[in-house]
């Protein structure tokens, strides 16, 4: 299995880098390759909503996004681990997230001629996430953006860690059972 890890946050080093770490460890020990996608360090613009990917799937804009492009295209599974900030993904994040677009129009435009233009491989999606609050509704954003983010590339949410209370930098390792979670749920992510 081919599992892309998506780095969302800003700040290296910290709590879900930490966790998609053990994720992707998970996942080479159930026998998974793995490519790593630092968000922190693409240099990319958002969306300019220009319509170009409309015709032919492809976005205009040239810059660091073109280089993710295949690798989503080629994962079969995608794992983004992202802070929460003001209950959503962060900015970063949500970048690659709207650039997204030409992969959705690629496979529109795919299943609209009957050509395999659009077709991707079934893939499945997992969120890992830390909050330094405990709000009750705390990843209904984040969860919801996964979703779709996953279904415009022809994939689906099948799991998904988040950790509330984790305010300082490395809260996560500080408890060795959250992380032992995300390993065995990268175990079992690239196992089934």
């Amino acid at each position: 299995m081919q599992v892309l890890g998506i780095y969302g946050s800003p700040r290296k080093g910290g709590n879900t880098d930490r966790m998609l770490d053990a994720f992707l460890e998970g996942a080479v020990e159930a026998g998974a390759s793995v490519e790593r996608v630092y968000v922190r360090r693409l240099k990319m613009q958002g969306c300019v909503g220009c319509g170009g990917c409309d015709e032919t799937g492809t976005c205009v804009v040239d810059d660091g996004m073109q280089s993710v492009y295949p690798l989503l295209e080629g994962a079969e599974g995608v794992v983004v681990a992202t802070p929460i900030y003001f209950y959503n993904v962060t900015g970063q994040l949500k970048l690659l997230i709207d650039r997204c677009q030409a992969l959705f129009m690629k496979k529109q435009l795919g299943a609209g001629n009957g050509t395999d233009q659009g077709a991707t491989p079934p893939r499945k999606g997992f969120l890992l996430s830390a909050a330094a609050t405990r709000g009750k509704r705390l990843f209904d954003c984040a969860l919801l953006t996964m979703h779709y983010f996953l279904d415009a590339i022809g994939g689906q949410l099948v799991g998904d860690l988040c950790f509330r209370e984790l305010e300082g930098k490395t809260d996560v390792a500080q408890v060795p059972d959250l992380l032992a979670q995300c390993r065995e749920a990268g175990r079992r992510f690239a196992g089934e």
